[in-house]
């Protein structure tokens, strides 16, 4: 899998050169391509933003530089399209399992007071938003998906490690313990150390539902 992102701050993707994505990336697995959008823009001084018509706080991303950039990084519109904004649907677990199927995404890291629409209306399939709340700009959404996406392509983790954790089966993970047996008073419990295994799986089966129940009803 392929992953472009358009950004104009391409140094905060440094930190996807580490951990578990940072070996996928080594190993082949995944790619991550980040796009300077100001190596596109036609301005003599890299300007990407301008002011916004209309009035209003802020400048706003032009659509040209976004254009051009998409153009010459997907001439044949094969890859899916995707904007980080608050505006857009809300990022879960479903779209991870529909986005790992594409074998090239690019995604739109907005900034400032937002992006032209002209540029949205033109270059991108859809808006995702990481959640009810607003950033200073899309790169910490776009690592996310990255992220997200990048542990169900092929070899990245173990089979074994995307089983049974948050979001599966409409619910969160439960309480993982490991050495010492007692902590502080507080002790793992005694049926994660019997060996039934029938009674391990049923201890974490309703772990996750009482967790579920108080953190996210709504996945019930």
């Amino acid at each position: 899998m392929k992953i472009t992102v358009l950004t104009l701050f391409p140094e905060m993707f440094s930190a996807l050169s580490s951990s578990i994505l940072g070996r996928a990336q080594r190993e082949g697995k995944v790619t991550f391509e980040i796009v300077n959008l100001r190596d596109y823009t036609e301005d003599k001084h890299l300007k990407c933003d301008d002011y916004p018509f209309g009035g209003g706080a802020g400048m706003v991303m032009m659509a040209q530089p976004i254009g051009s950039a998409i153009e010459a990084i997907d001439p044949e519109r094969r890859a899916r399209r995707i904007y980080l904004s608050p505006k857009g649907a809300v990022f879960r677990q479903q779209k991870v399992f529909e986005l790992v199927e594409y074998e090239h995404i690019v995604l739109l890291c907005g900034h400032y007071e937002g992006v032209d629409q002209r540029a949205i209306d033109l270059f991108f399939d859809e808006e995702l938003s990481i959640g009810d709340y607003v950033l200073t700009g899309g790169e910490l959404p776009a690592m996310v998906v990255m992220d997200c996406v990048s542990r169900y392509v092929d070899g990245v983790l173990s089979p074994e490690s995307l089983v049974q954790e948050s979001f599966s089966e409409n619910l969160l993970e439960y309480p993982q313990y490991t050495r010492p047996v007692e902590y502080r008073g507080l002790r793992v419990p005694d049926v994660l150390r019997s060996g039934n295994h029938a009674e391990i799986d049923r201890w974490r089966r309703e772990q996750s539902l009482e967790t579920t129940k108080k953190n996210r009803p709504d996945l019930l």
